[in-house]
């Protein structure tokens, strides 16, 4: 499995007790949807290696995760700081017009119907932006229901209305 292929759940963020269990923190809009994990992908020198889950136990945005063969505090500990992944197969499905921010990567913003850029990527943080490609300089786009008209993940076109002057502001 590339990790490509994947999208981080969260990461093992401590040791809890001793008989391997772990903390996590998931890192994703519907933990709920997790409470059934068989098995995750931790990455581990820059590889992803599977592991089952013997038992998981959702509170909020953490988990108290036992993993089959992780059976003593110090396996444990070895696992603390690793990034947990999954399949984007796995991910949940979403209802008509919302979309996960991986899916904009590729899609071409138009406003007015002339082409902006391509997205390249989503910061993430206190706004989220898309990073879109324009006569090869990055423009910061907000990802704001003002700002966002329409999104077509299928014909990878994002229709934007655009803040007065804002390209004004990437100008050579």
């Amino acid at each position: 499995m590339l990790q490509d292929d994947c999208y981080q759940l969260g990461e093992v963020i401590k040791t809890h007790g001793l008989n391997g269990e772990v903390s996590i923190s998931l890192d994703v809009d519907f933990p709920e949807h997790y409470r059934k994990l068989e098995s995750v992908f931790l990455r581990s020198e820059g590889k992803l290696v599977p592991f089952f889950v013997s038992n998981i136990q959702i509170n909020g945005e953490k988990a108290l995760v036992k993993f089959e063969d992780v059976d003593s505090i110090e396996q444990a500990k070895a696992l603390v700081k690793s990034e947990l992944f999954l399949p984007l197969t796995q991910l949940p499905k979403l209802a008509k017009g919302k979309f996960y921010f991986h899916d904009l990567i590729g899609c071409q913003v138009l406003e007015d119907e002339k082409l902006i850029g391509t997205v390249k990527d989503v910061y993430e943080g206190a706004n989220e932006l898309m990073a879109v490609s324009r006569n090869e300089n990055e423009v910061l786009i907000p990802l704001i229901d003002e700002v966002l008209v329409d999104v077509d993940i299928e014909a990878k076109i994002i229709v934007v209305s655009l803040p007065d002057g804002l390209l004004d502001l990437y100008q050579d």
